[in-house]
Formats: C-alpha cells, structure tokens, sequence
C-alpha cells in the first residue's frame, strides 16, 4: 500500500470511528431521557421515578464510558498519533464482537492498521516501498 493510500484509509477510519461512536453515545442520551420520561410518567406515589432514574443514569453512563475510547482513538487517528493507531486496534478488535456493524469495522481497522507500511506513517517515517 502506498502512503497516499494508507494516508487516506488512516483518515477513512478516524471518521468512522467518530462516527459510529457518536451515534453509540447519542443512543445512550435517548436511552437515559426515555427512561426518565417513563419514571417520570408512573407518578410519584409509584416511587419508579428514582428506579427508572437510577436505571437510566447507569445505562448512559455505561454507554459513555464504552464510547469514549472510539472517539479518542479517531481523534488519535486523524492527529496520526501512535496512541491512536494503538487504541484503535484494540477498540477494533471489541468492535469485532458487535455485529454486523462493529464486525465490518473491527475488520476494516485490523486491515489498514496492521499494514506493514502503518508502523512507520504513525512513527512519522517515510514508509517503505514495496514492489
């Protein structure tokens, strides 16, 4: 893979990672506002709103805490950082686990990072070239 090319794919797969992470987050805020809104519906005589409240900040919370290592790996991967080439693999590699979206990412950044030409574009070398 040329530089060009790798640059390109590198660049591709910041995006979606922000991407696909943003939407897993957004998921969560409505996630935690439906559940709210039904604690909130049930009436306080019920005592489901503090229950539903609880229910709903633990589950955001939970999908904030696993999407922000996609979004940093991104960043990391547009910046060209090492730390972000090393984040996203691994994030990639969970993201095999969720399928059939996460399954095509897991891969898409197991192929590009993985490259031979990759070590050295995130070490800031010039990568070497193949025939």
């Amino acid at each position: 893979m040329t530089e060009k090319q790798l640059e390109q794919h590198v660049k591709l797969l910041g995006w979606l990672h922000i991407l696909s992470h943003a939407i897993f987050l957004v998921i969560g805020f409505f996630v935690f506002v439906m559940l709210v809104g039904i604690g909130l519906f049930a009436g306080p005589d019920a005592g489901a709103s503090g229950v539903m409240a609880m229910i709903g900040l633990f589950v955001g919370g939970l999908m904030l805490v696993l999407a922000l290592p996609g979004l940093l790996a991104g960043y990391g991967l547009l910046k060209r950082r090492s730390w972000g080439r090393l984040l996203a693999l691994i994030v990639g590699i969970l993201n095999l686990f969720n399928f059939p979206l996460g399954t095509a990412l897991g891969v898409y950044t197991l192929w590009v990072l993985l490259q031979n030409e990759a070590t050295d574009y995130f070490n800031g070398l010039k990568p070497s070239m193949q025939l």
